[in-house]
């Protein structure tokens, strides 16, 4: 004799919910199965009848049926499932960061998976490898930072952060730096056949000097444009020169506001110069916080897409190259978008351990 199908009962609430996992197209696939099934059985189906249209068989739709009756939607969950228990705790993971806290081994400059395993002698290697990759540790990589240490830098930082996100009224604000002995090196590169018909470019290890260039670099905040010398030296003489430069490319009243770093060629000596040029204002960036200048975003995109591995047989053809990359640059030139109001000394991790507090 058959056994009666269980009955469902859906409230307006539950088959609310278990509509919208069968609609959800980031629902698990299981969950609409189980959805679907009681769903077709609260609407009166037969369990061989659903069984036929979802493609599964009977017992599955009994089961899902019988627990919705009996739990609810939770029942249509899955149970915790038992297994082999956790062989290792937090107390291990937070011995693994400690370990990093302190020297490796001696002979070794630094700490591998398998050396923090062998001297914590009871966890393993791929549990080391685990634990790193949760807290985005990579022991190959490095990182460097500066730290500002300047008593002024409230002051300092909210002064340029100001000319950035609030410029005085029909003001010119400019960053200005210098990125001095860029060198010419002359390198084998071309492209190389493989073994296998593949062909890549590259270049070789070795090369040749031809000297240095300094490069001083403008850029306007409001518009993005560059402006470019190329000199020697970067002495205060060869500054000064690049100062005229720039102030002569902008309407004589207009106001100048030109964000500066700590370097002593831009310092007090220029007292003079700055009285003949009552339109210019220097601002000076906090020591240690030459990043607040934004000449050197500029910079490290020259470096990347203009300068990285190429050729040059003389600092002419460097600086010819470097007027190039301005040119074409300035043809698409865009502001920065500074988003940053408020600015924090740069300061690391003192511990991998505090980490994971």
């Amino acid at each position: 004799m058959a056994m009666n199908a269980t009955q469902i009962m859906l409230t307006n609430e539950d088959r609310t919910t278990l509509e919208s996992w069968v609609r959800a197209s980031t629902a698990q696939q299981r969950l609409v199965l189980r959805a679907s099934i009681v769903l077709a059985a609260a609407d009166g189906q037969q369990t061989k009848d659903i069984a036929v249209a979802l493609d599964v068989r009977p017992a599955t739709v009994s089961k899902w049926r019988t627990r919705y009756a009996e739990e609810g939607i939770v029942g249509l969950q899955d149970k915790p499932r038992s297994g082999r228990p956790a062989s290792y705790g937090e107390d291990d993971e937070q011995r693994i960061l400690q370990m990093l806290d302190s020297d490796p081994p001696s002979g070794y400059a630094q700490w591998t998976g398998p050396l923090l395993a062998e001297a914590l002698g009871d966890v393993s290697v791929d549990y080391v490898w685990q634990v790193l990759r949760n807290c985005g540790i990579s022991l190959q990589q490095s990182h460097s930072w500066c730290i500002s240490t300047d008593p002024e830098f409230v002051p300092k930082a909210a002064d340029i952060v100001g000319l950035y996100l609030a410029p005085p009224e029909n003001a010119v604000v400019i960053c200005v730096d210098e990125k001095p002995h860029i060198q010419a090196l002359e390198r084998a590169q071309g492209y190389i056949r493989l073994p296998n018909g593949r062909a890549i470019t590259g270049f070789s290890h070795e090369y040749k000097r031809h000297g240095t260039t300094t490069l001083f670099a403008a850029l306007e905040v409001a518009t993005g444009l560059v402006t470019a010398g190329h000199y020697q030296r970067r002495r205060r003489r060869e500054f000064l020169d690049f100062m005229n430069e720039v102030v002569s490319r902008h309407d004589p009243e207009a106001q100048l506001h030109v964000v500066l770093d700590n370097l002593s060629t831009h310092k007090p000596k220029n007292d003079r110069w700055l009285a003949r040029h009552p339109n210019v204002h220097f601002h000076y960036t906090p020591t240690r916080a030459s990043w607040l200048n934004q000449i050197e975003i500029w910079f490290s995109i020259l470096s990347r897409q203009g300068l990285k591995n190429r050729s040059f047989q003389s600092t002419r053809q460097l600086r010819t190259a470097i007027d190039d990359f301005v040119e074409a640059y300035n043809q698409k030139a865009a502001p920065f978008e500074w988003k940053k109001a408020t600015v924090h000394p740069t300061e690391p991790v003192n511990s991998y351990a505090n980490l994971r507090k």
